[in-house]
């Protein structure tokens, strides 16, 4: 039995998330927590948002980020499981917010959802001359209770200590000292520097403070991390390279220093050194990341190349982490490499399965199954990826090789879609959306229809995150029900998650191409403001249903829209 098909046995671990909207009252109605309480308990997951910068001063506009940065790195050193900068600012993104303190409870209760987290930190500073006053209050997502104000006063110059007895009076049994948490620091320019590197806009200018912040605090190596991000995303791989190797052996960071610096390897076509040195981080401590990543160094070696085959590592890091559809994908993909399409098929079906708008995904498994006989579900594979996207299309015209009739040519499907992991010993952390599998002593069928009955109760309920949790696990095990697709997708929208609500509606046109979709659909790109698709969504509607009054509606605020 392929290393893949043993995972379904691994999927059990279940996802909670909690009514926003219910939370929201509740913060207002509930009574606040006794001052005896701990704020934050060592037990629960607690995100830091941006503090609010009360006076507008802008020679401290930088400290909003700042704030956060600062009492998550004490919340840590106290023993406390705050979230990392990089999962809240991919939750603002997902969440289409800008990434400020001036936000709604009920958005920060979607963004405390969206990362796993239990309680919320929200806060304020308040800079007159030289004095700082810093307000830091928690809420509890689980019942949306609101804890005291923690208020702390000191010179804008002991800024560290000021956050660090807010972080102690959060975590009032930590481990370490206040003096210990400042000494994890660096000097207060380098800090400020390194803060405006992180929410700069221009490539340019990240790197202009990121330097800097390295001139005036030479060890502070999380800024040669941060730059390491920057050089890649402009692929200036050899940049990237240099900089994480300048952490020193030793140091809490050169772990990742050393894993950075190996992808930045497999960007330079230095396959035998990237394996080498993910290799090597695996035999100290194993993790999905580096089993995937030999795995694409393997794939992207020539073949017979030493080192064992790709799909092997890549099954190992699926097994390593059966949660995340990356893994899986690159499984499948190196699979339909090897011209293997029965296992091609069977991984890639795992990673529609945890997220049905992979578009990539759909379509490579159209392509193996067309070439394994399976014509007719293929090409609804393949169907639903052109839904999602308009890219294939382009391939089947490019690529050499194409059999018009499958599209299952050795061109169908490009090389070079192996995706690379950057995120070291992430594993544990929870996704933004975990994947349900029911136990299998039930009917796949059975139970899908069961959560989807739960999903349209509580959505008529108005209790949106858990109607969505639902819904996912609908979609989870019957992919192609477009009613739940359809369902999933007005709940999304309700919650103000519009693109995931594009793609939801896509995906249940294909299933089922129903006027009700096409209506939603449209009015998704309006909230989206793409007025162009929104009506030849509604037209679509009007010109099957001339008398379709929700459609003629809808067209008329089209028209209207600026």
């Amino acid at each position: 039995m392929s290393a893949w098909r043993s995972l379904q046995d691994r999927l059990a671990r279940r996802a909670r998330l909690v009514p926003g909207w219910c939370l929201l009252v509740l913060a207002w109605l509930m009574p606040v927590a006794s001052a005896a309480q701990t704020p934050l308990a060592a037990t629960s997951r607690q995100i830091v948002i941006p503090f609010e910068n009360s006076r507008r001063e802008p020679r401290v506009h930088w400290l909003s980020e700042g704030s956060a940065v600062l009492l998550t790195d004490d919340l840590v050193a106290l023993g406390a499981q705050a979230i990392t900068r990089d999962a809240r600012i991919s939750a603002f993104d997902r969440l289409h917010v800008p990434p400020v303190a001036t936000l709604s409870y009920a958005t920060v209760i979607r963004l405390g959802q969206m990362v796993g987290a239990t309680r919320v930190v929200l806060g304020s500073f308040e800079l007159n001359g030289d004095e700082l006053t810093v307000r830091a209050r928690v809420m509890r997502l689980d019942t949306g209770r609101l804890f005291p104000e923690i208020v702390e006063r000191g010179r804008l110059a002991d800024l560290f200590l000021v956050f660090a007895r807010v972080a102690r009076r959060l975590v009032p049994d930590g481990p370490v000292t206040i003096e210990q948490m400042e000494e994890g620091h660096p000097s207060l320019p380098a800090f400020e520097q390194y803060v405006k590197g992180e929410v700069a806009e221009s490539p340019t200018a990240r790197v202009s403070f990121l330097s800097q912040a390295l001139r005036l605090a030479p060890a502070f190596h999380r800024a040669r991390l941060s730059l390491w991000d920057v050089h890649t995303d402009q692929g200036e791989h050899e940049e990237a390279l240099a900089v994480v190797r300048q952490v020193p052996e030793g140091h809490s960071l050169a772990r990742r220093a050393r894993f950075l610096g190996a992808v930045s390897m497999l960007n330079l076509n230095q396959y035998q050194q990237a394996y080498d040195a993910f290799a090597a981080l695996n035999r100290a401590s194993p993790d999905a990341a580096l089993l995937n990543n030999l795995g694409v160094a393997q794939l992207r070696r020539t073949a017979g190349a030493p080192g064992g085959k790709a799909t092997t590592w890549f099954a190992e890091a699926a097994n390593a982490d059966p949660q995340d559809p990356d893994l899986f994908f690159n499984l499948g993909y190196a699979a339909w490499i090897d011209r293997d399409m029965t296992a091609a098929a069977g991984a890639l079906r795992e990673v529609v399965r945890r997220n049905p708008a992979d578009d990539e995904a759909h379509y490579v498994l159209g392509v193996a199954l067309q070439a394994s006989g399976a014509t007719a579900e293929g090409a609804r594979e393949k169907e639903l990826a052109r839904q999602l996207s308009s890219v294939y299309a382009e391939w089947e015209a490019r690529q050499p090789g194409t059999n018009a009739g499958t599209g299952a040519g050795t061109g169908a499907v490009p090389r070079g879609l192996e995706r690379v992991k950057t995120d070291l010993d992430a594993t544990d952390a929870p996704r933004l959306e975990d994947v349900i599998v029911a136990s299998g002593q039930r009917d796949q069928r059975e139970l899908a229809a069961f959560h989807f009955a739960s999903g349209r109760r509580l959505f008529e309920g108005e209790r949106d995150a858990e109607a969505i949790a639902e819904l996912r696990r609908t979609v989870y095990l019957a992919p192609y029900e477009a009613d739940a697709h359809l369902l999933l997708a007005r709940a999304y929208l309700r919650t103000g998650r519009v693109s995931d609500a594009i793609d939801a509606l896509k995906i249940s046109i294909w299933c089922d191409d129903t006027l009700a979709a096409h209506l939603s659909l449209a009015e998704a790109y309006l909230q989206n403001r793409e007025p162009v698709k929104a009506r030849a969504e509604a037209q679509v509607v009007a010109a099957r249903d001339p008398g379709n009054a929700a459609a003629r509606q809808l067209l008329d605020r089209i028209l209207a829209s600026p």
